[in-house]
C-alpha cells in the first residue's frame, strides 16, 4: 500500500491548480481510489484498496469556513486556481470564504465533489485526462 509520504512526494510537483489532473495520475499509479481534503486544517483522508486508508496531519493554524456557502464566488476563485493564478494556500483560503467544508476525488469516477457545512454538494468537477 501506499504511505502519506508517497503522496506528500507527488503533490510537492504541484505548484497550481494546473498540475493536479497529473497529481491524479500519480496517486493513482500509488494505489489511492479515493481521498476527502478538509478545508479548515487541510488534513487528507487517503483510501485504497481492502478498506486501506492513511491520514494526512492537518495544519496547525485553521482557517474558519463562512457559514453561508457562494457558489458563483467558488466557481470564479476555483476557475483562477485551475488556469494557475493562485498558489494551494490562497486556493484553501478561498474556499474557506465561500463556505467550502471539504473535497472528495472520487479515482473510479474521474470527479473532484466540493461541499458546504451542510454537506451539500456545491459543484462536481470531472478530472481532465491529462
Amino acid at each position: 500500500m501506499f504511505t502519506v509520504q508517497q503522496i506528500k512526494d507527488a503533490h510537492s510537483k504541484v505548484k497550481s491548480g494546473a498540475d493536479f489532473p497529473k497529481y491524479i495520475q500519480d496517486i493513482i499509479a500509488l494505489g489511492v481510489t479515493a481521498f476527502e481534503t478538509f478545508v479548515f486544517d487541510n488534513h487528507t483522508v487517503y483510501y485504497g484498496i481492502n478498506n486501506f486508508q492513511t491520514s494526512s496531519e492537518g495544519f496547525f493554524e485553521t482557517l474558519t469556513i463562512a457559514e453561508q456557502s457562494n457558489i458563483e464566488q467558488f466557481k470564479a476563485d476555483l476557475k483562477s486556481h485551475q488556469q494557475g493564478k493562485t498558489d494551494y494556500m490562497t486556493f484553501l483560503k478561498d474556499c474557506a470564504k465561500s463556505g467550502v467544508e471539504k473535497w472528495i476525488v472520487a479515482m473510479d469516477k474521474m470527479t473532484c465533489s466540493y461541499f458546504d457545512k451542510a454537506g451539500k454538494e456545491m459543484i462536481v468537477e470531472i478530472i481532465p485526462s491529462i
